[in-house]
């Protein structure tokens, strides 16, 4: 088998046999096969498309690239949540406690965050003493403990994936929906969950711009997890402003601990939590309906049960469950500094995206892998798209330990004197 034959064969139109993709990723795996030949594949890919059998041929052949976990000794229908990343984006904090102490094991991996999105390791960082990386083992044993167990991943599970994203983000070829479903479900595969929830954002704020381009993702990932037997659904949530009222990693636990505990129930990034959370009772066999499914989410969190999971899971798993009730044990920034409304009238839009990169350049996020983050700093939102704001009031606070970042650009909110109805959070089901 050549690699100029699957190249010229896709460039074409052609379509390649599971086969022709094995020989692929495993040679661009052990490095076999050159980067340059990879390359052109994808460039290939890029343009001439996947149909559902070569997508979930290229998603196997990574998941088997490296180690899997299995989950098989962990009782009950075990369930995973991807979210394809936004500005403030903490469900994972919220649901995770809330899925486990209804009774369904909750098992995540989690990414570290690059630019201007947080990651949910980063975020469970700022616990003092919480791990964040946990062997196979020890994920498991938190699974059985708590109900819960969130890692970020091993360098052993999909390493093809991550010799072929390396490529793609060189070559231009990241925006290509049957890439970008193998190289997330292919993690998801590897992870051990018998079902997936997917949260799809779309936006001003969000990789997919468009409800198009996020439908066609969505469908994309749901048609490869049911060629696959698993079970999967996924939701299509707009991300045209910062999700909840924290960008910051010590802020957001405080805001996700601050839910948990019955706060801020009418935002959207409780309203958003919760129904991801229903979504995953009714997979995982808890809840026959979304109504039983949304009452039982209500009930952990108005009961303490869910705030109790997180208490015992950061306890089990190193953590000080001290600070989920005294947040002056997270780290805090020591300095901060109110942006004000240069005008009145009703916000119609915020540019999450310069909120992300000034919380970078604040120490918040990284520019590049190598960074160190500063746990305590960030930004807190006092008003949100739809709300009216007065001259000089304090839309914005920035708590920082001496780093302020860029001004921000002209135009990061848009104030307008008509008023702006407020866009539904939920866009689309799949």
């Amino acid at each position: 088998m050549r690699m100029y034959d699957l190249i010229y064969t896709k460039k074409m139109g052609g379509k390649l046999t599971p086969e022709q993709i094995a020989f692929w990723v495993e040679g661009a795996a052990r490095g076999t096969v050159p980067d340059e030949q990879s390359a052109a594949l994808l460039m290939a890919i890029c343009w001439r498309g996947m149909d559902v059998e070569e997508t979930l041929a290229l998603t196997l052949g990574m998941r088997d690239s490296g180690d899997r976990v299995d989950l098989s000794s962990v009782p009950g229908v075990k369930v995973d949540k991807h979210s394809t990343g936004g500005v403030g984006d903490k469900t994972t904090l919220i649901l995770g406690p809330i899925v486990a102490a209804c009774g369904v094991p909750c098992a995540m991996f989690s990414g570290r965050g690059l630019g201007h999105t947080g990651g949910t390791v980063d975020k469970y960082m700022a616990v003092p003493g919480l791990k964040v990386e946990l062997s196979v083992e020890d994920f498991r044993k938190s699974l059985l403990e708590t109900g819960f167990a969130n890692s970020a991943q091993t360098g052993d599970i999909t390493p093809a994936d991550r010799k072929l994203y390396a490529l793609r983000d060189v070559t231009a070829t990241v925006e290509s929906i049957p890439l970008i479903t193998a190289s997330i479900m292919s993690k998801k595969l590897a992870g051990g969950s018998d079902a997936l929830v997917l949260d799809v954002k779309c936006g001003a704020g969000a990789f997919m711009k468009t409800l198009d381009d996020a439908r066609t993702l969505a469908q994309s990932m749901v048609a490869v997890g049911r060629a696959h037997g698993m079970n999967i659904k996924a939701l299509i949530t707009r991300m045209a402003e910062p999700l909840g009222r924290a960008i910051g990693n010590s802020l957001e636990v405080m805001e996700s601990v601050e839910i948990l505990k019955g706060l801020h129930g009418d935002s959207d990034l409780a309203k958003e939590s919760f129904r991801l959370a229903a979504e995953m009772l009714i997979l995982g066999g808890a809840a026959p309906t979304l109504a039983e499914a949304e009452q039982r989410v209500a009930q952990a969190v108005a009961s303490g049960k869910a705030m109790d999971t997180y208490r015992a899971w950061v306890a089990f798993n190193g953590g000080d469950a001290r600070a989920l009730d005294d947040f002056s044990l997270l780290p805090q920034a020591a300095h901060t500094q109110d942006i004000l409304a240069e005008e009145g009238g009703y916000i119609h839009a915020i540019d999450s995206r310069c909120l992300g990169i000034l919380a970078m350049e604040m120490g918040g996020g990284r520019a590049s892998k190598d960074d160190v983050l500063d746990l305590g700093v960030g930004l807190t939102i006092h008003r949100n798209v739809g709300d009216r704001v007065e001259r000089g009031e304090a839309i914005l606070t920035q708590h920082h330990n001496g780093k302020l970042g860029n001004p921000l650009p002209k135009g990061w909110i848009d104030i307008r004197p008509e008023p702006c109805p407020k866009a539904p959070w939920l866009l689309e089901t799949i």
